[in-house]
Formats: structure tokens, sequence, C-alpha cells
């Protein structure tokens, strides 16, 4: 074979392979499209919570979205990184902190929360993907810790400036069809159980999510309060009360935060359902859910070693 022949044969072998990290697999799915499609899933839940809460909560949402992409910008900026705003993953971010305060909250509080989701959960550890725990959920527990007053000053739906508690904070119960419609005291995203399961179901068409993990984290939430003493006439309150819908399909799903294998999922939603039914039930807080979430994602490098199976040809100790 002559030299002119051997360059065209090794440029077509170029071609063919090329030597990558792992995983190999190719996807038309970009972060971008995933992104929108989450956002999509989430616009029902925030038409439901301007309805209920009035344009204060659709204002809350869009500070909280503008917060979080100029953290990002800004942080990138100033650390010369490449910018990814566009990927929407910081606009699904700063939805998700708003849906998890209530509408009375300052606007300050919550810039503040999707600053801290973003730069210090998210951008510090490496940006997306890199994160150890999900953004949204880290910044509820740091506004929490701040500002405990006002993150517990709820209003029932078409009732402006009279504070009340949740039905799971002792506040006056309210109808099944409210609790599933979402005309009840909460937090702008988790009220309506109906528009959080619209979204939910349109992401598992999508195949953005599957549905190991919420249906394993509800059921399991559901039979552990059982086991801890709650009324079996009293469990469908439990599911819809509360943010164990928004939780179970919008957070515990979060592909970074999550373990990646069926068993591990399995696991993982297990011991969310657990914490979940073990604060309700035995702690001084009156929703488990945020932190039930946070304390399995700090969880999942273990469980993705224990569950993860061996790879083919591997054997174990002689």
């Amino acid at each position: 074979m002559d030299k002119e022949n051997i360059k065209v044969s090794e440029t077509n072998f170029d071609n063919i392979l090329t030597v990558s990290a792992t995983p190999h697999i190719r996807s038309s799915e970009t972060s971008s499209r995933i992104m929108l499609d989450v956002v999509i899933a989430l616009v029902p839940a925030l038409i439901a919570g301007t309805y209920f809460f009035g344009l204060r909560a659709l204002m809350l949402v869009l500070v909280s979205v503008a917060a979080a992409v100029l953290s990002e910008f800004v942080f990138q900026k100033i650390t010369k990184k490449e910018s990814t705003i566009t990927d929407l993953s910081a606009v699904v971010t700063g939805i998700l902190v708003a849906f998890n305060v209530p509408s009375t909250l300052p606007f300050y509080m919550v810039a503040f929360g999707s600053f801290f989701a973003i730069v210090v959960v998210k951008q510090l550890f490496g940006g997306i993907g890199s994160n150890f725990m999900n953004p949204a959920l880290a910044a509820r527990a740091a506004l929490m810790a701040s500002w405990p007053k006002e993150m517990a000053n709820f209003v029932a739906p078409g009732v402006d400036a009279v504070a009340t508690a949740t039905p799971l904070g002792g506040g006056e119960a309210v109808t099944l069809m409210d609790a599933f419609i979402g005309k009840m005291p909460g937090t702008i995203g988790e009220v309506s159980a109906v528009c959080l399961l619209i979204g939910a179901l349109y992401l598992i068409i999508r195949k953005v999510i599957s549905i190991r993990i919420p249906l394993v984290y509800i059921l399991s939430t559901v039979v552990f309060l059982f086991a801890f003493g709650i009324p079996a006439n009293k469990l469908l309150d439990q599911v819809l009360y509360g943010g164990l819908i928004l939780g179970a399909f919008f957070m515990a799903t979060d592909y970074v935060t999550a373990p990646v294998s069926k068993k591990g999922q399995i696991v993982f939603a297990l011991g969310c359902g657990l914490i979940t039914a073990a604060i309700r039930v035995f702690g001084s807080l009156p929703e488990g859910v945020s932190y039930s979430i946070l304390v399995m994602n700090v969880a999942t490098p273990l469980i993705e070693k224990l569950t993860t199976p061996k790879a083919y040809g591997k054997g174990g100790r002689k």
C-alpha cells in the first residue's frame, strides 16, 4: 500500500473512532431541552399559584428566576467560565426556589435564596452536574434557618394579609377536593396537586423522569405514616397536604443528586419516605419533604456504591 492510501486510511479511521470518556450513549436530548420540558411541566402549578395567591406570587417567581440567572451569569463572568445560562437550569432552580416559599415572603429573601442555590450549592461545587444536593431545597433550608417567621407566614387563597397555618401545621383542615385543586394555605408551588400531577405526567410521557422514585417515595411515606400511628382515613390528607407531590416528582428525581441504578433509586425513595414520615409524626416541624430529600442527596454516593452492579468479569476476593 502506498503512502497516499495509508494517509487516506488513517483519515477514515480517525473519522470512525473517537477516544472519549464514558458514557458512549448518544442521545438527541440536550440539557436545555430537558430543562425546557421541566419549565413547561411547572407552568400549570405556576398558574394555580398565581390564581390562588395573586399576582404577588407571580412576581416572587419572576424575581427568583431573575436572581438565579443573574447570579449564575455574574459568577461565571467573575470566574471567567463559559456562561451556561442558556441551558435553562438556572431558570428551573429559580422557579423551584419560589415554589418552596409562601407568597408573603419579601422579595429580597427569595432573591437571596436563588443566589444561595446557584452560587453556594451549584457553582462553587463545579456547576451543573456537580452539585451534591438539590439547590432549590438547600435554598429552602437556608431560608428556613435565616427567616423562620417569614417562611411560616402563610395566607389562605383569596385572603390578603391574614396569616394562617397550613393544614399540616395545625391550621384548619380543608376538604380533599380543595386540597386536590389547591385551595388551601401553603407555599406557591405545592398547593395544587392536580396541576403538579399534570406537569408530572408530561415529564413521564416525555421520558424526562421515571415514575420509580416518585411512586416509591409517596407509597413508602404513606406506609410509614400508617406504621407511626396516622389513621387510615387521614393518609390521603397527608399526601395532598404539604410538598410531598412537588418534592417527589420535581426534586427527588433530580438527575444529579439521585442514584442512577434502579435498586439505588428504590433505596433512595424509601429513605425519603421514612424520613418524611418520621419528621411529620415525631418532629417539631410540620413538614419533612425538603429535609428528607436533602439527607438522601448526601447519602446518594454511599447508596450508589452499595447498589451499583459490579462490572462483568470482575470477581470478588479470592
